[in-house]
């Protein structure tokens, strides 16, 4: 009898699990984000962000008007309705203006107009030129006109950095030569602001100066390393000095209860879905100061609701995106350096009033640009917009034009390169 010869059992192939995509990281993100926006036509995002300022602009001039029919008299009312009607008109106006001009435009007048806002940063704490108001020396007078030079000043600083960081080149990745001394000449004026007292445009002002640094090309780790020591050095000697600051941060922090901060949760809770509806809150007469500017985005939570919230939200996420696309599509340096950072202290302040409305910063007086009430934050932010508006237009142009034709005589410059 022969022995079978057992055949080796065929191994038992398993399926193997699928393969999942690697994770992308928030620099690989943000990279893939910025090649979905890259286009080559300005003028598609700039035309969108003029309608999103109009939107804007219409929000706040309804949300004024209801705040104002419920809290004033009848011939306030008149005159209040008046003065936002003529203030967003100077802002449309404003824009416009600055469209024709553009940052290239202003570029030669920098250093000017920086030395211009340390003057005038400086005169607030004279009197009778300087106005103190709740104990902070932001307003200033000049023939009758009163505004705060801080809003202005982080527009013109933001491009002298821009500028300043074009003209350095490679420069701007050594520290010695280049981030410091840029550094500096944004620290003097956030200095001056804080000095004032305003943190929060002193942070701002601060955060939009290390952006456009960054965006510019210098090295994250000389970027970010004064930023994470500064900031923080910063917000100790305010915590320290000030003691309103100190309260506020208690305040965030749940150690003290501040009646303004819950009263405007409750309104926002209880707008719902739809709100109560236009001119209904309760707030506004029931311990929310500053409803109509510091804490606009609570009273449009309570009338609007939820549904008004996301709409001011959607606006403002438009607002980046096509900010974004508009930067990418700007060819000259400069001009999207410049349009980055006035696009960028924009969108930043008003993530920061949301976010204070939110509860997810600590109280701090931040205006939301194009709604709040405010003659000078709506001219500056106007004044913002416009100018990268009119940095599309010149990047639209010089596509539009033809190159002039060089004589075959005269070698170009590529020739002289390659030989």
């Amino acid at each position: 009898m022969t022995a079978s010869v057992q055949q080796p059992l065929a191994p038992v192939l398993t399926p193997r699990p699928a393969r999942r995509e690697r994770q992308l990281t928030f620099v690989e993100y943000a990279h893939a984000l910025t090649e979905r926006a890259r286009q080559l036509d300005p003028s598609g995002p700039a035309t969108a962000l003029l309608c999103i300022v109009l939107a804007l602009s219409a929000i706040g001039m309804v949300v004024q008007a209801s705040h104002a029919a419920t809290t004033l008299s009848q011939a306030q009312f008149y005159a209040e309705l008046s003065s936002q009607a003529w203030f967003r008109f100077a802002g449309v106006a404003t824009l416009l203006v600055a469209a024709r001009i553009s940052p290239a435009g202003l570029r030669p007048f920098l250093p000017a107009l920086w030395a211009l806002m340390i003057v005038l940063l400086v005169l607030v704490f004279v009197p009778p030129l300087g106005k103190a108001i709740n104990n902070s020396n932001r307003w200033l007078e000049l023939g009758g006109l009163s505004f705060q030079p801080s809003e202005v000043a982080r527009l013109f600083v933001v491009m002298f950095i821009a500028d300043r960081c074009v003209r350095l080149g490679e420069r701007v990745w050594d520290i010695r030569r280049g981030v410091a001394p840029t550094l500096a000449l944004g620290l003097l004026p956030a200095g001056l602001v804080l000095i004032e007292t305003d943190l929060g445009a002193a942070s701002l002002m601060l955060m939009a100066v290390f952006a456009t640094l960054w965006v510019a090309g210098a090295r994250t780790g000389h970027v970010f390393t004064p930023l994470l020591v500064f900031g923080p050095a910063m917000g100790i000697i305010a915590y320290v000095s000030l003691a309103y600051i100190r309260r506020r941060i208690e305040m965030f922090l749940g150690l003290t209860h501040n009646q303004q901060v819950a009263d405007s949760f409750a309104a926002i809770a209880g707008g719902d879905f739809l709100g109560v509806g236009l001119g209904r809150g309760l707030a506004r007469n029931q311990g929310v100061p500053y409803l109509e500017s510091d804490f606009v985005f609570a009273q449009i939570g309570e009338e609007f609701g939820l549904a008004g919230m996301l709409l001011v939200l959607a606006l403002w996420g438009a607002f980046l995106w096509n900010g974004l696309k508009l930067v990418l599509a700007i060819k000259d340096r400069f001009e999207a350096l410049a349009t980055f950072g006035l696009l960028f202290s924009t969108l930043l302040q008003a993530t920061l009033h949301i976010c204070v409305v939110a509860g997810l910063a600590p109280p701090k007086g931040m205006t939301l640009p194009f709604i709040s009430h405010g003659g000078t934050s709506l001219i500056a932010s106007s004044l913002a917009v416009g100018l990268a508006i009119g940095a599309a237009r010149r990047s639209r142009n010089a596509q539009l034009t033809p190159a002039p034709l060089e004589p075959s005589s005269r070698p170009s410059l590529s020739n002289s390169l390659v030989s």
